[in-house]
């Protein structure tokens, strides 16, 4: 897409692809379509900006998940603001609680909350990573 076309899209169009190119792992196509380059990550695991720190933030999310699958259950926007709960599997780990909020300008997400718990699977003590 041209650079005009993707500014002129609407919040939940943002939303909507940045979503499907995260379940398609397509991470750089993601950042260059979606992601401003100076976004802003706040997450219960540290604070992240630009693409740089995206691609941290997604590189620990997928140690802490390996081979993770991700199921969104809630969807919502409202004008620039978006919210996502979302759960995540894996072999060894899973996650019940992720929720991520969006602040969505000019056709890229320019702020991004992130909050989740990663468990431990099939371990007697169980507990959080």
């Amino acid at each position: 897409m041209e650079d005009g076309l993707l500014q002129s899209r609407n919040s939940y169009e943002v939303f909507e692809d940045h979503l499907k190119l995260a379940q398609e792992e397509r991470l750089e196509e993601d950042l260059q379509r979606n992601a401003a380059e100076d976004k802003v990550l706040l997450t219960n695991y540290g604070n992240f900006y630009g693409h740089d720190g995206v691609r941290q933030a997604a590189a620990l999310l997928a140690r802490q998940l390996p081979d993770g699958t991700y199921e969104y259950k809630i969807k919502q926007c409202h004008g620039a603001v978006c919210f996502l709960h979302w759960t995540g599997n894996s072999k060894e780990t899973a996650i019940e609680d992720g929720a991520d909020s969006f602040l969505i300008e000019n056709g890229k997400i320019k702020v991004q909350t992130i909050y989740y718990t990663v468990k431990k699977k099939n371990s007697s003590a169980g507990g959080e990573l």
